[in-house]
């Protein structure tokens, strides 16, 4: 069965960072794409970044803007968002989920999702 569990959200301050893991299992990890997608509150889910192909495929959102990487631990089966310069518009609920092939922000193409964490940035 495949499973996703996010961690590391929490309060930021403006400009600081965060680092968010994204646990899997029960699906061969490097076979699959793994994304970020975030909700905010009020506002539709939307893609952050996204990893395949064993790290060579990274695809980033346009309001990244260079802030934010994506990397993958095969080792763990985890997925990492490093954030940096965190603003107040980021902050949202993020969540990872997998699908079987390339990347894509297409919410429709992702059958596994997991909980949720909370990304909180304010002064």
């Amino acid at each position: 069965q495949l499973q996703l569990v996010e961690s590391g959200g929490d309060l930021a301050q403006p400009g600081e960072s965060l680092t968010l893991s994204c646990a899997v299992s029960g699906f061969p990890f490097n076979k699959y794409a793994i994304a970020w997608f975030r909700q905010a509150s009020g506002k539709e889910r939307e893609g952050v970044s996204c990893i395949a192909y064993s790290g060579y495929s990274k695809t980033y959102g346009d309001f990244v803007k260079g802030r934010f990487t994506i990397s993958g631990d095969n080792a763990k089966n985890t997925v990492f968002l490093q954030m940096n310069n965190l603003e107040p518009e980021d902050t949202a609920v993020y969540y990872c989920a997998a699908r079987s092939g390339a990347c894509t922000f297409s919410r429709q193409y992702f059958a596994s999702w997991g909980q949720g964490t909370q990304v909180t940035v304010s002064s």
